[in-house]
């Protein structure tokens, strides 16, 4: 498996595809859910995946602050049906996490997390910060990943 970080303008024409792929597989057609997914973040984001085979296992958009919140935000989670339960959605996680703070320098991450997915996140130090809402007619909670006070 190997592992990609890239701008929107560093991705390839057929790496686009293929995350644009795994997006739809995963929301649109195993959660029944239609949304827009093309919603003009990707341009400003960097996307982060692992592929296999030419084919996107793991995935994770990372969008800058200010464009879905003030701090940079994460969405669009996602590892593929036949790779779960191994631990990749963590790494993912966890590598956007170590991206974005000892990268960027930025020592915030918003998140709109599925509901179901909230002890996943806590327990890579998100923590709730609202009421559950409906996004797509599923139910919803918006987290806060914060190392600002970390030595």
């Amino acid at each position: 498996m190997n592992w990609h970080l890239k701008t929107f303008d560093e991705l390839t024409t057929k790496e686009l595809y293929e995350i644009f792929r795994a997006r739809a597989e995963v929301f649109v057609v195993e959660q029944n859910c239609v949304y827009q997914d093309l919603d003009l973040k990707d341009q400003k984001s960097y996307h982060l995946f692992s592929e296999e085979n030419g084919e996107i296992i793991t995935y994770v958009r990372i969008i800058e602050k200010g464009v879905s919140y003030p701090e940079m935000s994460a969405g669009r989670l996602l590892t593929r049906e036949s790779h779960r339960r191994q631990g990749l959605s963590r790494e993912t996680v966890d590598t956007m996490i170590d991206f974005v703070v000892h990268e960027l320098g930025e020592t915030k991450i918003r998140i709109s997390a599925q509901l179901y997915l909230l002890k996943f996140y806590e327990s890579v130090g998100f923590v709730k910060t609202s009421e559950v809402y409906l996004e797509d007619d599923i139910d919803h909670v918006q987290m806060l990943y914060d190392c600002s006070g970390a030595k």
